[in-house]
């Protein structure tokens, strides 16, 4: 099943950013009483009753003709239209406001299912305000205290009980890979590259692309499906939230992914925006390929593309693994250069070994490294296992597994990678209690 989308809506400062880091458990959005603060969306994937969603906050929705309001109006029109379900939130101090009344006639108009949240209901002595907001038209409120986390639980049962259920696309014996990036960096170029013909369209104006599309073809006896997705522009413009809203899309065609390609534009260079792209895939535990495009329009020498390679490695340390193609979709150069990193990381992605040779490697990488003290504790791993593919993902069954250091999981990977050739994966790490 594909996971579905939940939009968080309502005006300003009325606890959106507060519900939205208490769901997801982690403080990700900015929170401040200064209406206004959030002016970008967020995502983030949430996981209530072993189910899990895209969970998006969003900027605040004014009358007034406040500063970024039509970047925020024009952002929150396309969560409203992306989103399978809308967590509308009031505010239960405020009581109902014009902003909350201009919000109800956008939310009907969309025709998506609502859930209204009236937050801020800190005591019981407040819940008789939550019936003001039936004149709103969007059903039943649901009185919430994000700040304490009163009603959580429920507005999360209804999350759940409301959202729709989403068949996702299933290729049997087929490698499934993505493109990713900003925008014009030539995905839809690379796409008919990739097909060696024209079935998708492609255009020099930015944001072409609006929706994904699964592509199928076979080559050297291996079937694909390519899903060329949108773009994203860069900050600060005014259509940024059009544009950055098509990484909405971006998640779906990462979660049907086997493999995914960032696309970087050779003349450009590395932007900002790249990581933030690509970072979504990171979170999904996808592999990635770094694809340097447009390659034949700078000027070349010698050491170009070591250079170059070294800059990626710089800026995306966080993608060490990742195999890095240089390639010009325009004249269809070293295409084959992306096959071939395609067909290395899904085999890496789906590889087994044995728990006897896995235990070997550990055992002796401990040896030869022995753990540190943390938090009290020596971590001791009395067997390892590996539990799943896609990504591969491995078990240390140890005494504490709260004295397992992040620089020493990264130092068990390393030796993983070395002993078995995980070459252009992503390497799952979990470590659990076993008593010995």
């Amino acid at each position: 099943m594909a996971r579905g989308i939940v939009a968080l809506v309502g005006a300003p400062n009325v606890g959106k950013s507060t519900i939205f880091n208490r769901i997801l458990k982690e403080k990700k959005a900015i929170v401040d009483d200064q209406p206004g603060v959030t002016r970008d969306r967020l995502y983030g994937v949430a996981e209530w009753l072993t189910k899990t969603f895209t969970l998006i906050d969003t900027g605040g929705i004014e009358v007034k003709d406040a500063p970024f309001q039509t970047q925020i109006r024009m952002q929150v029109e396309i969560a409203i239209d992306e989103a399978d379900l809308i967590i509308y939130v009031a505010d239960g101090k405020l009581g109902v406001t014009k902003d909350d009344i201009c919000a109800s006639k956008m939310l009907k108009k969309a025709k998506k299912k609502v859930i209204l949240a009236v937050n801020k209901i800190d005591d019981f002595s407040k819940v008789v305000n939550i019936h003001d907001f039936y004149a709103l038209g969007l059903g039943e409120p649901l009185a919430i205290s994000s700040a304490h986390g009163i009603g959580m639980g429920d507005l999360l049962d209804k999350v759940i009980q409301n959202l729709p259920e989403k068949e996702m696309d299933e290729y049997e014996n087929t490698i499934c890979f993505s493109l990713i990036g900003r925008p014009n960096v030539g995905k839809s170029s690379l796409t008919n590259a990739l097909l060696n013909q024209e079935r998708v369209i492609v255009s020099n104006i930015e944001g072409t692309t609006r929706d994904s599309i699964d592509t199928p073809f076979t080559r050297d006896d291996q079937n694909y499906v390519v899903i060329d997705t949108a773009g994203l522009k860069k900050r600060g413009k005014i259509y940024e939230a059009v544009d950055k809203y098509s990484a909405l899309r971006a998640l779906s065609a990462i979660d049907r992914s086997d493999i995914v390609l960032l696309l970087i534009d050779a003349k450009e260079g590395i932007q900002m925006q790249d990581k933030h792209v690509v970072g979504y895939a990171v979170e999904a535990n996808k592999p990635v390929i770094i694809v340097v495009n447009k390659y034949d329009l700078i000027e070349k020498t010698m050491s170009t593309m070591d250079e170059f390679k070294k800059k990626i490695r710089k800026e995306f340390k966080f993608l060490d693994y990742a195999e890095i193609c240089f390639v010009s979709a325009l004249t269809k150069s070293r295409i084959n250069t992306i096959f071939s990193a395609i067909k290395l990381s899904y085999s890496s992605y789906t590889q087994r070994i044995s728990t006897s040779n896995l235990n070997t490697v550990i055992q002796e990488a401990m040896m030869m490294n022995p753990p540190p003290d943390f938090n009290g504790d020596r971590l001791k791993v009395l067997y390892a296992s590996q539990v799943g593919i896609k990504p591969p993902t491995f078990v240390l069954f140890c005494n504490n597994p709260a004295s397992l250091h992040f620089s020493y999981e990264r130092y068990l990977e390393n030796q993983i990678r070395m002993n078995f050739a995980f070459e252009g994966s992503p390497i799952k790490i979990i470590a659990r209690a076993k008593k010995e």
